[in-house]
């Protein structure tokens, strides 16, 4: 019994074991001390007073990259270790944060409180412990037993729930202060339940302007007064423009036939016998779910590509397909389950391969690329390089934290290089994707944020967006007068602009016809029936409505589902409050990131 525990508690000591050690060992010999930009005691960022220091966030950034790594079997791309990197930082920054919210508010836990808590409240992972489940359920007695033994000593568990709860128990108690005050009133609860369940048909007009020169022709000093009155609105991730370079790993036809007459190898021998879930866990290129004996889940076929989708749709419960061909490669589909739309499914994924030749040459091709120009601080290199080597470079467009795209398909690592400190001109080094080799150049960078000169453009836009706007409602308003003597389609045709009519729809739906959920849509859902109402101005222009029918909510479906209901909403509006606080605390601090001048200072002294 508790094998499954045991492993666990090996499992995660060894992952922290070699994070911590290979961070030591990069921190000693990549010269992040002595003559360099980094000690141990230089600050990532200052939070509130409080430094993070660079260590301790390279520290939990290698171990969360470690766990990673060890559950998807996979080495990561620049761009998955700089989301991995931004999370670290975040549940730092976040840490910080609560601690001084606890240190604020008097708020303390006792040995007696986190005895209670480890006793009577286990958390999520000790919960779902196979070891721990009796017919499928947790099982409480034999979780009583586990604390009293020394096994629970010997395997880290109680030291580990004692963590957990000495973060977690002030983390409760502070937003149990918060949302204390929470309470939903029967007229709160109807006006949420209209919300969604009222629907009308519609029928309106739109008048949508476009920015003339004259819109456009704004003092400066009426920008930044528009700017400081809107600057959340502002705040907007760094934009890079990059040329890249793609070696893609052809497969041929043969190719694609060798890795068809291995699954079809598989699925002869699971339907000779061989479990589909030992064979997934043995062959199957999709690493997250072979641990899991490719298990996929449960859920619509729909959420997979059409030809997995229409293999998946066709299996009946314990059926294994042919092989099925998508982008991906080959996958033999299990269907476990049946219930209405929703399939547990199961698949073993063979993904297509150069042949060995084939390989030998691409990454000898990619080997000579890496020479032209990896690295290279002269854009005229990459430009050569290209010639040289008969490749045809292709432009991307780059948002900070976000992997580049080109063509609906990831172009791994170039944004996160973009953004890690490189300069205007500079090429990349040679990044190995599944797809093939990359090599990128920066042509453009701007920095993100919410200066008044980093998004200028965006709030001139904006401001002769709302002049055009203001132009547009007397117009509106002579249509609508129009509109009243003879008809909303007399006056639309006289004015040569359509009618949108939405049919019966809830507000969503509506607002999908409309373009957004704002006052147009609130004010037909009111307004009298039959009646063209006052033009509604909004950002994206000006609405004049009518109401053609309208179908109330159901009062008795309400006052029978009304417990629920309240105990769903309450629980919605928590974490909405919740986040809000958390959101709050992190705008008012004060808070000075040093990331990007960091490693950009240790890519120069690594250039070196």
């Amino acid at each position: 019994m508790l094998q499954t525990m045991r492993s666990s508690a090996k499992f995660v000591f060894w992952i922290l074991a070699v994070a911590f050690i290979g961070g030591f060992l990069l921190f000693q010999t990549s010269g992040l001390i002595g003559n360099t930009p980094v000690t141990p005691t230089t600050a990532v960022a200052t939070v509130n007073g409080k430094d993070i220091l660079y260590t301790d966030w390279q520290r939990r950034s290698q171990q969360l990259v470690q766990q990673e790594q060890q559950q998807s079997g996979k080495s990561l791309t620049q761009d998955e270790t700089r989301r991995i990197e931004n999370q670290a930082f975040d549940e730092m920054v976040a840490e910080i944060l609560l601690e001084q919210q606890y240190k604020k508010r008097g708020i303390l836990v006792s040995d007696d409180e986190l005895r209670d808590y480890a006793r009577f409240a286990p958390p999520p992972w000790v919960r779902n412990a196979p070891d721990l489940q009796t017919d499928g359920r947790f099982d409480p007695a034999k979780y009583q037993r586990l604390l009293t033994s020394a096994q629970a000593r010997q395997s880290g568990l109680l030291v580990a729930l004692e963590q957990y709860f000495r973060s977690e128990v002030p983390k409760e108690k502070l937003f149990e202060q918060v949302t204390s005050g929470l309470y939903i009133t029967d007229a709160d609860l109807w006006r949420s339940w209209q919300d969604a369940n009222d629907s009308a048909s519609i029928s309106f007009v739109g008048f949508h302007p476009r920015p003339t020169k004259a819109d456009s022709n704004v003092a400066d000093s009426d920008l930044r007064a528009y700017y400081n009155a809107h600057k959340t609105e502002f705040d907007r991730p760094g934009r890079a423009s990059l040329s890249v370079l793609h070696i893609p790993r052809v497969i041929t036809a043969a190719d694609s036939a060798a890795v068809r007459n291995k699954i079809a190898q598989l699925r002869a021998e699971v339907v000779g016998g061989a479990k589909f879930e030992d064979v997934a866990k043995r062959e199957s290129s999709d690493t997250a779910s072979a641990v899991q004996g490719g298990d996929l889940g449960k859920g619509p076929a729909s959420r997979f590509v059409p030809e997995f989708e229409k293999a998946a749709n066709a299996l009946k419960p314990g059926e294994i397909s042919e092989p099925v061909k998508t982008q991906f490669g080959y996958h033999l589909i299990k269907l476990d389950s049946r219930k209405g739309d929703t399939l547990s499914l199961r698949h073993i994924l063979l993904r297509f391969q150069p042949s060995d030749s084939s390989a030998t040459r691409i990454d000898r091709e990619a080997d000579q690329l890496a020479k032209l120009v990896a690295g290279a601080d002269q854009p005229r290199k990459f430009d050569d390089a290209a010639k040289t080597l008969g490749l045809k470079p292709f432009q991307v467009i780059a948002f900070e934290n976000l992997p580049a795209q080109y063509e609906g398909r990831m172009v791994p690592s170039t944004s996160a290089w973009a953004f890690g400190g490189a300069k205007v001109g500079e090429a990349s080094d040679l990044f190995d994707g599944d797809d093939g080799y990359y090599v990128a150049r920066l042509d453009t960078l701007q920095e993100g944020g919410k200066t008044y000169d980093a998004v200028k453009s965006g709030v001139l836009a904006r401001v002769a967006a709302d002049r055009a706007v203001e132009r547009s409602v007397p117009e509106a308003l002579a249509f609508a007068q129009a509109a009243r003597a003879s008809s909303l389609e007399a006056a639309a045709a006289a004015a040569k602009l359509p009618v949108i009519q939405t049919g019966m729809v809830s507000r969503a739906g509506a607002a999908q016809k409309f373009g957004s959920l704002r006052e147009a849509v609130g004010a037909a859902f009111v307004a009298p029936l039959n009646e063209v109402g006052r033009p509604i101005r909004q950002n994206d222009g000006v609405y004049v409505t009518r109401t053609d029918a309208r179908k109330p909510s159901d009062k008795a479906a309400f006052d029978a589902q009304k417990k629920d209901l309240r105990t769903r909403r309450l629980q919605q509006l928590r974490q909405q409050w919740l986040q809000m606080y958390l959101d709050d605390l992190r705008k008012n601090a004060t808070l000075s990131d040093h990331r990007k001048d960091l490693n950009a200072q240790l890519r120069r002294q690594a250039a070196t």
